[in-house]
């Protein structure tokens, strides 16, 4: 089960073949494009086995959820929403309106998204924490309307944490489906800007295939994490990190880089034993036979292999973390140190867990306050500095042949 891995095999692991999947997608897009809400509410019936009247969640739905759940729960949520919203205003750019450089005043402003759709995967489990994940940082971000789908039948703890993260309006549509109501719009489901939230294979398919029609945030797929590590590294928190992101589904990706070859025969009776106590033993063990360790020849060398791998999750567990902080490059979230485990990150330390997967990480960062905004560049310009502008704007312009953008410099200059 656990075995040695190289960097290059450990990436085709975690790559979707999403062009199987295209031409299937491409049709459920085409469905909802032409019926709307019939297209849903028929596709919704085939895929999750429910049948719907109406797509849209109701405030007596939402209600009723609270009722099911217990106080303590309700107070974790709290908590978690809390901490993730302190996290995330700490994040929200400053406009700089005007700074002085000669005569001119240059600055720039942010502005929040008009809307914002929200997947949230579901069905037969409940990810309460990707609700708050994907809508607090939006709600920081000043998002006007939030709107949110998650397959039927949607779990409580789902709806609780929607509506405490603030999102207006709440569907019961899954899948591919749910992507494309976002996207182009149905009679229910108003089109939003941009959609974020991970989900299946499907689901990344069709943010591929609508990318024309919609923004997107970026492939958020199975979970992986690479644990980087030298003989300090307790072999017991090295193995339960593992382990924690290998019970998300068959698709996970786990590695431990390390030049300890001790340390990696250790962390792998532990893995094999704690798997099979596990209440989750067969998700786990499926999970597992995408994983192992890299041997590398020192700590430099763990560097590289771990930003050449580019993971969604990167456990730092050495003699000095911090150290090795300033090299790593490109992974979604780090975590340093013996008392961090990513399980914290998941819930409550406040940052996001909606990450890039599959190497994405070394071009694409992880959810913030950021994704939800846009910037506009601002300048005020003084006569004397238009005048020292135009020369050099003139001649450029003219060389390109766009000859009214010349005269609307020069037309200020005859006054």
């Amino acid at each position: 089960m656990w075995q040695a891995l190289s960097v290059e095999s450990w990436k085709a692991r975690g790559r979707s073949d999403l062009s199987k999947v295209f031409p299937i997608v491409n049709d459920i897009i085409e469905q909802v494009r032409g019926e709307g809400d019939a297209a849903v509410l028929r596709l919704t019936a085939r895929f999750d086995k429910v049948e719907l009247s109406d797509l849209k969640v109701s405030r007596a739905e939402i209600d009723e959820a609270y009722s099911k759940i217990d106080e303590e729960l309700l107070e974790a949520l709290n908590f978690a929403r809390s901490r993730i919203e302190a996290y995330h205003r700490r994040q929200r750019p400053d406009d700089v309106t005007l700074f002085k450089d000669g005569g001119s005043s240059l600055g720039w402003k942010y502005s929040p998204l008009l809307s914002i759709g929200i997947y949230i995967p579901g069905g037969k489990a409940s990810y309460p924490s990707t609700a708050l994940m994907c809508a607090v940082p939006a709600k920081v971000a000043g998002v006007r309307n939030i709107i949110a789908c998650t397959p039927p039948p949607v779990h409580p703890l789902t709806l609780v944490a929607l509506d405490l993260a603030g999102v207006d309006t709440i569907f019961k549509c899954g899948g591919a489906q749910a992507i494309a109501a976002m996207g182009l719009g149905t009679g229910s489901v108003p089109k939003v800007q941009k959609i974020v939230g991970p989900g299946n294979v499907y689901v990344t398919a069709a943010k591929v295939l609508l990318r024309q029609e919609v923004e997107m945030d970026f492939p958020a797929g199975p979970s992986e994490i690479a644990v980087l590590a030298d003989s300090t590294a307790i072999p017991e928190n090295v193995a339960a990190d593992i382990l924690a992101q290998a019970e998300h589904g068959p698709d996970s990706a786990c590695a431990l880089v390390t030049d300890d070859p001790v340390l990696a025969e250790k962390v792998g009776r532990i893995i094999e034993d704690m798997a099979g106590r596990s209440e989750r033993k067969e998700l786990i063990l499926s999970s597992l036979k995408n994983s192992g360790h890299i041997m590398v020849k020192d700590m430099v060398e763990g560097v590289a292999a771990c930003n050449e791998l580019a993971p969604e999750h990167l456990s730092i567990q050495t003699a000095d973390p911090l150290s090795l902080l300033p090299l790593m490059d490109t992974a979604g979230a780090i975590f340093l140190g013996n008392y961090s485990p990513v399980a914290c990150g998941d819930y409550t330390t406040g940052t996001d867990h909606v990450l890039p997967t599959a190497g994405n990480a070394a071009v694409h960062s992880g959810l913030d306050v950021l994704h939800f905004m846009k910037r506009s560049s601002v300048q005020l310009l003084d006569q004397g500095t238009l005048q020292k502008l135009a020369p050099a704007t003139v001649k450029l312009a003219e060389t390109e042949g766009l000859h009214a953008h010349a005269e609307s410099v020069r037309v200020r200059l005859k006054k």
